[in-house]
């Protein structure tokens, strides 16, 4: 992967939490600063795709809780096998 070099200003009190943090991980500032920069990039990306694309039959109306409340619990005994004792 290359990579391409760019300055910016940053909080001096920032930077000596990273400078602590990297001696203490053993791994270079640089490391946690492009880890920062990854992880800033992916919170401001903008997709392609809505996230949820897929659309599920029901009702056609809002359930009340009741019944979700329900369908969860036949859908939790389903899956565990079990049932209730009458």
């Amino acid at each position: 992967m290359s990579m391409k070099r760019t300055n910016v200003y940053a909080d001096p009190e920032d930077l000596a939490i990273i400078k602590e943090a990297a001696k203490r991980r053993g791994i270079s500032e640089a490391e946690i600063i492009r880890q920062g920069i990854h992880l800033a990039a992916m919170a401001n990306r903008v997709w392609d795709e809505p996230l949820f694309s897929r659309t599920f039959p029901g009702p056609g109306r809002t359930l009340t809780k009741d019944e979700v409340r329900n369908v969860v619990a036949d859908a939790a005994q389903r899956e565990t096998g079990s049932g209730t004792a009458a």
